[in-house]
């Protein structure tokens, strides 16, 4: 398998999850903005979308959106529980906090990378993910991960949007809950793995 990622980016997420389930894969940076990857390729016609993450298989199928990259990569290996089984109610409730991560605090954020945008309007956007940042934290104030005691995908997905909040000004200070999970999940070596490997790795022209 091939990982097409940028550094700072959500493509951390299923990065972390390889590192996770031990699976063997190349990592290969993308450069955002001229579309070329570290392999050669344009990486348009690797994801016509145009944006990392995307995962390309052995057979040279290419998944595309983080989310499900994440839940077809934790059924290639059920027996390191990082997702629910398929048909469960629990798998229902990994995909509720899934798509709450994607369209309410990774979206909702996405329009704070915008340097041109006036801080009224920014204003706004804050407030809108501080409210939903509340209820993580409220939900975190009771257990220790999204779906209880136990590490999974959502995990990995929530820490790497939330990773990117000092740079919005939204301080996750503010939640105690939020600031020990961050610091939980940066203890893992699938972590720390992943995030000295972007580093590591050479800019793409």
């Amino acid at each position: 398998m091939k990982l097409y990622f940028a550094p700072n980016t959500c493509s951390l997420s299923p990065h972390i999850v390889l590192r996770e389930l031990g699976l063997p894969f190349e990592l290969i940076r993308v450069n955002n903005r001229t579309k070329r990857s570290a392999d050669g390729k344009d990486f348009s016609h690797v994801n016509p979308k145009g944006y990392v993450a995307a995962l390309m298989l052995d057979d040279e199928q290419v998944i595309t959106e983080g989310a499900a990259i994440v839940q077809y990569l934790a059924d290639l290996r059920p027996e390191a529980a990082l997702a629910p089984p398929n048909g469960s109610f629990d798998r229902v409730r990994l995909q509720e906090w899934l798509n709450f991560i994607t369209s309410e605090i990774h979206s909702g954020s996405s329009p704070l990378f915008n340097t041109r945008l006036p801080e009224e309007v920014k204003t706004l956007f804050r407030d809108k993910l501080r409210r939903r940042l509340d209820y993580v934290a409220q939900v975190l104030d009771e257990q220790t991960f999204l779906q209880g005691e136990r590490f999974g995908v959502a995990d990995a997905y929530l820490f790497t949007v939330l990773r990117w909040m000092a740079q919005f000004s939204v301080d996750l200070t503010d939640w105690p809950s939020l600031t020990r999970y961050m610091a939980l999940i940066a203890q893992r070596k699938s972590v720390q793995t992943a995030l000295a490997a972007e580093t590591a790795s050479q800019e793409v022209k």
